[in-house]
């Protein structure tokens, strides 16, 4: 089957000693999860994809977000993270599969699974695997290369919004 693995948003901004200290993601154990899968797949001969969720780079996206903003060191892919691949698409959204040009490579390449993992798996994690579901192509979470900072009730909506997709992890 072939299948390719999307590394999302694991950026500066989440993951780095600057961060912001919501962002209290465990960045030595995701980053060794994430970078074991990178290889493990990429080792398979399967794709490794990377997203960046970017936020226009506006004065009141400064103030009002102050993370991921376009241009900035804070938005590019945390040095810790292997890179094996060309492959990095930006995300305006939540769900990376908005990207057009994304989403066209995966319908050219004739990927019959997709597999994601990164941050944050009740956000942007999430939103990407309902997305490939509405757009037909498989999907699974990989649970190990995950993390989340989300509070317990925002979770929970996430967690019914899987079920209602019907999103299954591995």
């Amino acid at each position: 089957m072939k299948t390719a693995l999307i590394v999302i948003d694991m950026q500066n901004d989440y993951l780095s000693e600057k961060r912001k200290p919501f962002f209290a993601y465990n960045t030595k154990e995701l980053t060794g999860a994430v970078n074991a899968l990178i290889h493990k797949y990429h080792d398979a001969g399967s794709d490794v994809i990377y997203i960046r969720h970017i936020i226009q780079n506006l004065p009141t996206n400064r103030l009002l977000f102050g993370y991921s903003i376009a241009g900035t060191e804070g938005a590019e892919i945390y040095p810790g993270v292997d890179i094996v691949s060309d492959y990095c698409f930006d995300k305006l959204f939540g769900d990376a599969l908005t990207n057009k040009k994304l989403l066209e490579m995966i319908r050219e390449k004739g990927y019959e699974m997709l597999h994601l993992c990164g941050l944050d798996e009740y956000g942007c994690v999430t939103e990407t695997a309902c997305g490939a579901v509405k757009r037909g192509i498989p999907v699974r979470i990989v649970r190990s290369g995950t993390a989340t900072v989300m509070k317990e009730h925002m979770a929970a909506k996430k967690k019914k919004k899987q079920a209602k997709y019907k999103i299954e992890y591995i």
